[in-house]
């Protein structure tokens, strides 16, 4: 971890730079794999799981024979922690259903607003050394309190072609019977493209490495939405002297196992705690089976000491963390002043780890500072807002002149005509 004592705020935007991700050099390759899926559909997503997942495929879905024998695979310890989470999360997203309000804008001018579910989602969930179950918790349950109509499972195979047994429990508690066995760019495709068997959907969700990441971006411009711009985890934690350095340690440290390309960033009004956490951070990476992962995360990693925990907010709210832990004696008072980030933990009591599992509130984050305009997924992340009015006869007689000024200083003669023969007719 690098450090940086007291710099001046002309120095804080090359600090908050993150590293630079290099997706315009990887959009050949995902244009490839998108032509190959467009072009022979199922085939290509059988070949391409050869290819990257070293998996002989006789089936891209998974059966429901696969998902029986999976069950008993998951101990009951984590099922009752799925549970938990499982209640936690649908709770916190319920209360964000918003009910329909009519306004009467004017005497006979009702208009309101209406939250539809998007029809067709797809969620994708990476495998791997760290399959994310936790995320299709976060992604699945707002997706049946909006009631979507179709949820599609994207999710790579192990070699010898079969799915995460945890991932496939979570999968059958959210009642999601559609699962897809294909990773990378090529789930991507086959969500956005649909094939002879994959339905096309509307929206795209999850995280996914380098590629994902850039099939994702690419994909948006060709008319599919996706839940917004993804790239390597991060955290950034303020602390002051309250804090414990093992938590802080802690903390950084669980956002840089995510991977080498993860970012940590500590900020801190005492120089003492900078290096009490360093040494904490330096003793409990040995203990951690992704050490060498963490190591090369914490490369990208920065400490800072500035003069007050204003100023520590100030160079926060710059840096538009994914995350922003407020170790500090009065986190309220600091907590009022965050403008950017995407989720804030409070306390000395509040690590990071909650939101991603069981706390409730969404850990699919916006992350490389786009939580400056963008927010959490959220119940809204699944619906649409349609809005509807409705005039009667005294409305349109109220109204009707306004609109007909408008639209004729405009030139738009055909509008003011809708109205005028209405009008003729009243």
């Amino acid at each position: 971890m690098k450090t940086y004592l007291y710099p001046s705020p002309t120095e804080w935007a090359a600090l908050t730079q993150r590293p630079v991700q290099k997706l315009d050099q990887l959009r050949a390759g995902v244009q490839q794999t998108f032509d190959l899926v467009q072009q022979k559909g199922d085939a290509a997503l059988l070949e391409l799981a050869a290819k990257f997942d070293k998996a002989t495929l006789q089936n891209v879905w998974v059966t429901e024979e696969e998902v029986t024998a999976a069950l008993p695979q998951v101990a009951d310890e984590l099922k009752d922690a799925i549970e938990v989470a499982y209640s936690n999360i649908k709770r916190f997203h319920e209360a964000q259903r918003e009910p329909v309000q009519q306004v009467e804008t004017m005497a006979g001018v009702i208009c309101w607003r209406k939250s539809v579910g998007i029809q067709k989602v797809g969620l994708y969930i990476p495998g791997g050394s760290a399959p994310l179950f936790s995320t299709l918790l976060m992604l699945g349950i707002p997706a049946q309190i909006a009631g979507c109509q179709e949820i599609v499972l994207a999710t790579p195979p192990s070699a010898d072609g079969s799915i995460n047994a945890t991932i496939l429990y979570t999968a059958h508690r959210l009642g999601i019977k559609r699962i897809l066995k294909a990773g990378g760019a090529q789930a991507i495709a086959a969500l956005a493209f649909g094939t002879e068997t994959v339905p096309a959907v509307d929206k795209i969700f999850g995280p996914g490495n380098q590629y994902v990441t850039a099939a994702k971006q690419m994909v948006t411009q060709l008319g599919v939405a996706i839940d917004m711009p993804a790239g390597p985890s991060e955290v950034l934690v303020i602390a002051d002297d309250s804090a414990e350095a093992g938590f802080i340690a802690a903390d950084l440290l669980s956002q840089a196992e995510h991977g080498p390309d993860s970012q940590v960033v500590f900020v801190t009004n005492s120089e003492k705690q900078l290096q009490n956490v360093q040494a904490a951070v330096a003793e409990q990476v040995t203990q951690l089976p992704r050490q060498t992962v963490a190591e090369q995360a914490l490369n990208n990693s920065i400490g800072v000491v500035l003069d007050t925990l204003d100023e520590a907010l100030a160079f926060s709210n710059l840096y538009a963390p994914e995350h922003l832990i407020l170790s500090v004696a009065a986190p309220e008072a600091l907590a009022e002043q965050v403008t950017q980030a995407g989720s804030v933990f409070m306390g000395h009591f509040s690590p990071e780890s909650v939101g991603d599992y069981a706390s409730g509130t969404n850990h699919t984050l916006p992350t490389n500072g786009y939580a400056r305009n963008y927010s959490g997924v959220s119940l809204d992340s699944f619906v649409k807002k349609i809005t509807f009015q409705q005039l009667t006869r005294e409305g349109l007689e109220r109204i009707g002149a306004a609109v007909e000024i408008m639209a004729e200083a405009e030139g738009l003669h055909a509008h003011k005509n809708a109205v005028t023969v209405r009008l003729a007719k009243i």
